[in-house]
C-alpha cells in the first residue's frame, strides 16, 4: 500500500471518528502516546482473513472490512498517523506479531494466557463458542461431540485448541492452518465438526449451504484491543479510545459493517 493511500485511509478514519462522536473535536494526542502506539510513524494493524472480528471481504463491494481492521483505521485517524495493514494466515500469528512488536494493534480474544504476552483493554464484545457440523450430521447438541472416533477441527494455535485439548476425554482434535483449510476439511469429511466462535462459524456457514451451528455453547470469547507490552504510556489513552468507540456508536457501526454476528456486550 502506498504512503499516499495510507494517509488517505487515516484521514477517512479520522472523519468517521469525528462524525461518530457527533462532531465533537477530540483533544490533541500527546506525542508520548503517539510514539508508544506507532513507534515507526505508522500504526501497524495485525489482521487475518476469514473472521469478521479481524478481516473479511464485504460480499457486496469486495472491500476489506473487519473489527480489527476498521478500529485500527479509526485509531490511526485519531493519532494522525498513516495506517499499515499487516495480514497473517491465522490469529495465533497475529498475537505473536503483537507480542514481538512486529505490529502495534489488533482486536482479539483476551485470554489469561495471551495477557501474559500482550496488553489488553477492557473487553468490548463477547461471542459464544460453538460447533459447525455438516448437513445430516447425527450430532444434535454440543454434548454429543466428545465421543470416541469423533474428529473435531480447530484452528492451529487458537484458544479453542488449547481449551478443548484440556476438556476432551474422547474426541480427537485436528488442526487447520487457516479458515479456508477448515472449510475444506469439513467438505472432505476429514472432521465431523469444527469448533470456534459463532461469529466465525456464521461466516463459514455462508460458504457451506446445508451445514448448521449446533445449539448451545461450550464457552465464550471476550474480544478486546491489544498492543505490545512495554507501551504503558499508551494504555490510558487506548482504554479511553475503547470507551469512546462504544459510547459514540463507532464500534456498533463497525460491527454491522463487518457482518459480525452473535455478539453481546460483556457485563461491566
Amino acid at each position: 500500500m502506498s504512503l499516499l493511500r495510507r494517509n488517505l485511509l487515516a484521514l477517512v478514519a479520522a472523519s468517521a471518528w469525528l462524525l461518530a462522536g457527533c462532531g465533537t473535536i477530540a483533544p490533541p494526542v500527546d506525542a508520548a502516546v503517539r510514539q508508544a502506539l506507532a513507534p515507526t510513524g505508522s500504526l501497524r494493524v495485525g489482521v487475518y482473513p476469514g473472521s469478521p472480528s479481524s478481516m473479511v471481504r464485504d460480499p457486496r463491494t469486495g472491500d476489506k472490512v473487519g473489527v480489527a481492521l476498521n478500529l485500527g483505521q479509526a485509531l490511526a485517524g485519531r493519532l494522525g498517523v498513516p495506517l499499515q495493514v499487516v495480514e497473517f494466515d491465522r490469529v495465533a500469528q497475529v498475537v505473536e506479531a503483537v507480542k514481538t512488536g512486529a505490529v502495534d494493534f489488533t482486536f482479539t480474544n483476551a485470554t489469561e494466557a495471551r495477557a501474559r504476552d500482550v496488553d489488553f483493554t477492557q473487553p468490548l464484545l463477547q461471542v459464544e463458542l460453538g460447533y459447525l457440523v455438516p448437513a445430516g450430521s447425527a450430532f444434535a447438541s454440543i454434548e454429543d461431540i466428545d465421543r470416541p472416533g469423533v474428529r473435531v477441527g480447530v484452528t492451529q494455535g487458537s484458544t479453542s485448541l488449547a481449551t478443548l485439548t484440556r476438556r476432551y476425554k474422547s474426541a480427537a482434535l485436528v488442526t487447520a492452518a487457516s479458515l479456508q483449510q477448515a472449510q475444506d476439511m469439513l467438505r472432505r469429511g476429514d472432521v465431523q465438526a469444527y469448533a470456534t466462535n459463532k461469529a466465525v462459524l456464521s461466516e463459514m456457514l455462508d460458504s457451506l449451504p446445508g451445514y448448521k451451528i449446533l445449539p448451545g455453547r461450550w464457552g465464550e470469547e471476550n474480544l478486546a484491543m491489544a498492543i505490545p507490552k512495554g507501551r504503558d504510556a499508551a494504555m490510558p489513552f487506548l482504554r479511553q479510545f475503547a470507551v469512546d468507540s462504544q459510547s459514540s456508536g463507532l464500534l456498533s457501526s463497525i460491527v454491522a459493517k463487518a457482518g459480525l454476528r452473535g455478539t453481546v456486550r460483556p457485563e461491566p
